[in-house]
């Protein structure tokens, strides 16, 4: 089922209004999901080892290299609602 970017930009901002903030994992899922999901694969090189923040995002968005735009935003929108619920 394809997911129309009107509901992937819902999404997005749905993700603002949780009731609870997701925690490190959680956090660097939604963001390589709407990377990959807005931009495609991965691109430059990873951030040096004293950039810790910027390394973490980098191999999170790196794991989802290859997945279409079209999935990654139904995935994201999948882990919104699961957020939600919980």
């Amino acid at each position: 089922m394809a997911t129309s970017k009107k509901t992937f930009e819902a999404a997005a901002k749905q993700v603002q209004k949780l009731a609870q903030r997701p925690n490190n994992a959680q956090l660097l899922e939604l963001y390589a999901l709407y990377k990959q999901a807005t931009e495609g694969d991965v691109t430059g090189s990873r951030p040096g080892f004293l950039d810790m923040t910027g390394r973490a995002k980098f191999d999170a968005w790196a794991k989802k290299q290859g997945v279409a735009s079209d999935k990654a935003m139904q995935s994201y929108v999948d882990y919104v609602a699961k957020l939600q619920k919980s």
